[in-house]
């Protein structure tokens, strides 16, 4: 995975995405699941994020998305992300799922209906 290319692109990934706050996240994990770049989306609220930004140290409230999709998918779902997000440069970061539950994997794979 370190081409930066999203992974294995026979297998599957969790790619994490923050937002400014549950609306943004909620909606567009809406529109990537509607157009099926991605199967589910968990959003944790409460996430606290300290980073430096254009020369400041920042600490933002921020809501963290944990999608599943197909590691094929990842290019099409990233250029998505950076279309609907409100900030400069979202965060867009995909790990590869090196094994799961084999049922649930499946349907990963059924419910992205985006074709390569």
């Amino acid at each position: 995975m370190g081409d930066g290319s999203g992974g294995d692109k026979s297998g599957y990934i969790i790619a994490f995405v923050t937002a400014p706050g549950a609306d943004e996240a909620r909606s567009i994990a809406d529109t990537v699941i509607e157009e099926g770049l991605v199967a589910c989306c968990n959003i944790v609220q409460g996430v606290e994020s300290i980073y430096r930004w254009k020369g400041k140290l920042c600490h933002d409230k921020e809501v963290l998305c944990i999608f599943k999709t197909r590691a094929a998918l990842f290019e099409r779902f990233k250029d998505r992300i950076v279309e609907l997000h409100s900030y400069d440069v979202p965060e867009v970061v995909c790990f590869d799922i090196t094994a799961g539950h084999g049922e649930y994997l499946r349907w990963i794979g059924e419910s992205c209906g985006a074709t390569e």
